[in-house]
């Protein structure tokens, strides 16, 4: 197949991104589907997170649900494992001793991964396994070798990061072809209908935490049904040469009836590569919204496999008639569009959730219709959850920032008074008496009396502080929108709150505690844990040190990559470091400077330039900033820098946690030549376009260009730029000039043109300008 002759899906590679701590998984699904049907090798420890690593050599089965790319261990759900051998197997074994449970041995020369499908040979049972998917069911095909008995495993105990005491599952075995039942793990219910094309010969259940006295076994023949913690079934064939058994397995977060319409609307047929077929079309669909044109093959790998895990992060919970789990517990129906179970906010709203506007936009409304019905169900506004499970472990309050965002850019299907009244509430205190503490902004009696959240009383005061003036920016703007001009001013005086935590003399935003007093800097002392009560933290201030929970005074970042965290008014802290020049020489002090941190080390810091880390979210912005200083070669220098350097092919592809889309999303935004510094505005920071062409769909049959002249290697500096055929001398570009159509033409030369998008009204939007 030539270039030419390659259709986006080809390029895709799902094993990017699932060695090291990229945590993605490689197996199958579709955009935005409920089924994520995938190997798992493990599932202990922060490395599995994804339940798959590359450095690990054995298969311990095939789940059915997975978290896109997260620092967070859960799913796994409703596992599979076909094998071979006189003895049914129960537990998994070790990756040290496969051979001590149903896990197998396999080789990566084994291995296909494509959009929809994956297949693996399992070396121990010489079985080659298939998986496809539907939007809610998922499809495996065994190819047996012969054997006299070939025992398949469903083992409801298997959960990515180890089950809970309180986790609780039932199997059914209804007849020879058909299994029902439920796992309740970690607060999240997952209901599934499984069906077999050929009928079993043997079938019994087993409880892996039970061993009965007179058998010493945990295995039941041919009991239909079993209740418990670390329970499952199996089902034995007894296989020809080449004999192939399929599998249908269909979920739902609702009920098994909810399932078995799953099952019945989605794949009532038995045609496993129809299915494959299908997946790949679907998929091909969705990536030919955007096209690049480049000579280089692995340039096209690496962008088309990030427009593919941004598109693999969302996904719906809905059954097909509606029906969805809600956050207080009960069953609703969606009359029409999706519900969207999952909001990694604090990663999401810097870069996937602005992309999805422009290549998804029929998708936005649905989201914020979810958020609409997750805050009427709850009860108060949540913040960061998976599977509608509210898990309040990152600070600031960014469902906010994604709403802000789809509101400036005219998505209008929801009910936004509601929405914007609920984060006023959130904004103006602690929670209700009949809800946790926890479930409020952090620190926010302090916040709004003294402008600051103080470090002896607040874990990660500091950015407590700065991404809750942000937030309270994302308020003002929907506030103003709205008419609400006092509630506008309050929270745009609250937007600045940011500069309460600037020390001038050491140029860093510095813990200040409840009486106003800088946390003092460490100057040759050892460092400490002060414990106050139930609340501890490092004793100086290092601003090399990120630390380690619950003592830090950052999160997952130090003073260093905090600096910068004023999205929403950049010339504000430009101000503060003493004018375009000053500010300028420190960003440069920033990008060059040694990429130690203070011990401990941490996982987090990782795709390092200087004190930049791609790997983590604070710093996605950073590199733009110079534009807001007028000197946007800087910013095309180092972006230019980190898209060619920290995005590679192969699995080892990404340098970061993937988090649910948001570094292939920056990549994305950053190799077309502009990026969302500030979500809740319509602006796109110009960067430096990577391709030499980028197409657009934009809906109503119009496409947005962006063309790249010259784009030489080394050519990486912008030297003029035209818009649809006039002038283009700034350094951000409307979300309403993309959606309209049209093309941004940038002519790029090997040095810095500083006369290009330089002049006074040349920056992009800050607060204070």
């Amino acid at each position: 197949m030539t270039a030419e002759e390659a259709a986006p899906v080809d390029f895709v590679d799902p094993f990017i991104g699932t060695d090291f701590f990229g945590h993605m998984f490689p197996g199958a699904t579709l955009p935005y589907g409920m089924v994520q049907l995938s190997p798992d090798n493990d599932t202990d420890g922060w490395t599995y997170s994804a339940g798959y690593a590359y450095e690990n050599t054995t298969i311990r089965g095939f789940s059915h649900t997975h978290l896109s790319g997260v620092g967070y261990t859960a799913c796994g759900d409703v596992l599979l494992m076909p094998t071979v051998g006189d003895k049914v197997e129960v537990m998994p074994g070790t990756e040290d001793d496969p051979d001590s449970g149903y896990r197998s041995r396999f080789d990566h020369k084994d291995e296909i991964a494509r959009p929809g499908y994956y297949s693996v040979i399992l070396r121990d049972y010489n079985i080659r396994a298939e998986l496809t998917t539907t939007r809610r069911v998922g499809m495996h095909r065994y190819t047996f070798p012969e054997a006299e008995k070939a025992p398949v495993i469903l083992d409801l105990g298997h959960t990515i990061g180890g089950s809970f005491d309180n986790d609780f599952s039932r199997v059914t075995i209804v007849n020879d072809t058909l299994v029902r039942g439920v796992k309740d793990s970690k607060g999240v219910k997952v209901y599934f209908v499984m069906v077999f094309n050929k009928p079993f010969r043997y079938y019994g259940t087993f409880d892996a935490g039970y061993y009965t006295p007179e058998s010493g076994a945990s295995v039941f023949p041919y009991k239909n049904e079993e209740k418990g913690k670390d329970i499952g079934a199996f089902f034995v064939y007894h296989p020809e040469e080449g004999e192939q058994l399929m599998v249908k397995v269909a979920i739902s977060y609702v009920s098994e009836e909810g399932a078995m319409k799953n099952l019945e609307a989605e794949l009532p047929h038995w045609n496993f590569d129809q299915v494959r077929w299908d997946a790949l079309d679907t998929w091909n669909r969705e990536l030919s919204r955007i096209k690049v044109k480049t000579d280089s093959h692995e340039k096209k790998v690496i962008f088309y496999t990030a427009v593919y895990h941004s598109l693999v992060a969302q996904m719906i919970s809905q059954d097909v008639d509606g029906q969805y789990f809600g956050m207080d517990g009960k069953v609703y129906k969606m009359e029409e569009g999706d519900f969207y179970p999952n909001f990694s906010c604090w990663d999401t709203y810097r870069s996937q959730h602005p992309l999805l506007t422009i290549l998804t936009p029929e998708h936005v409304d649905d989201m914020m219709n979810s958020i609409v019905a997750k805050t009427e169900h709850f009860g108060w506004l949540p913040s960061q959850h998976f599977r509608n499970e509210f898990r309040p472990s990152m600070v600031g309050d960014h469902l906010i920032p994604v709403v802000a965002d789809a509101y400036a850019k005219g998505f209008r299907g929801y009910d936004v008074e509601f929405l914007y009244e609920a984060m006023k509430r959130k904004a103006l205190g602690p929670p209700p008496s009949d809800k946790p503490a926890d479930l409020g902004r952090s620190g926010i009696t302090d916040y709004i009396n003294k402008g600051y959240a103080p470090y002896d009383k607040v874990t990660e005061a500091v950015p407590n502080t700065l991404e809750l003036a942000y937030d309270d920016w994302c308020i003002a703007q929907i506030a103003k929108s709205l008419g609400k001009e006092d509630d506008y001013q309050m929270f745009m005086s609250r937007a600045y709150n940011y500069k309460n935590l600037y020390d001038a003399e050491t140029k860093f935003m510095r813990p200040k505690d409840s009486k106003g007093v800088w946390l003092p800097a460490i100057n040759g002392h050892k460092q400490e844990i002060v414990h106050n009560g139930d609340h501890s933290y490092y004793k100086y201030f290092d601003p090399l040190l990120v630390g380690r929970r619950p003592n830090r005074h950052y999160t997952e970042s130090n003073a260093w990559q905090y600096l910068w965290s004023v999205q929403h008014d950049p010339v504000g802290l430009i101000e503060l470091l003493g004018g375009n020049d000053a500010f300028a020489e420190r960003l440069d002090e920033f990008f060059t400077m040694s990429p130690t941190i203070t011990p401990p080390k941490y996982v987090g810091v990782v795709g390092t330039i200087g004190q930049y880390v791609q790997g983590n979210q604070p710093s996605h912005h950073v590199a733009y900033l110079y534009n807001y200083a007028r000197k946007p070669w800087k910013t095309q220098k180092w972006v230019r820098k980190v898209t060619e350097e920290l995005y590679r092919s192969g699995p080892g592809g990404l340098c970061g946690n993937e988090d649910m889309g948001s570094l292939s999303s920056w990549y994305i935004l950053s190799v077309m030549g502009f990026y969302s510094v500030t979500p809740g505005q319509t602006q796109y920071v110009i960067g430096s376009p990577l391709f030499d062409e980028v197409t657009i769909d934009v809906g109503n049959d119009k496409t947005f260009k962006i063309i790249a002249e010259n784009n030489y290697p080394g050519y990486i500096y912008i030297q003029s730029a035209e818009l649809n055929g006039k002038e283009f001398n700034r350094t951000w570009i409307d979300h309403k000039e993309i959606m309209a159509g049209g093309t941004l033409m940038f002519v790029m030369g090997p040095e810095p043109n500083k006369n290009w998008g330089v002049d006074e009204h040349s920056a992009p939007y800050s607060m204070s300008r």
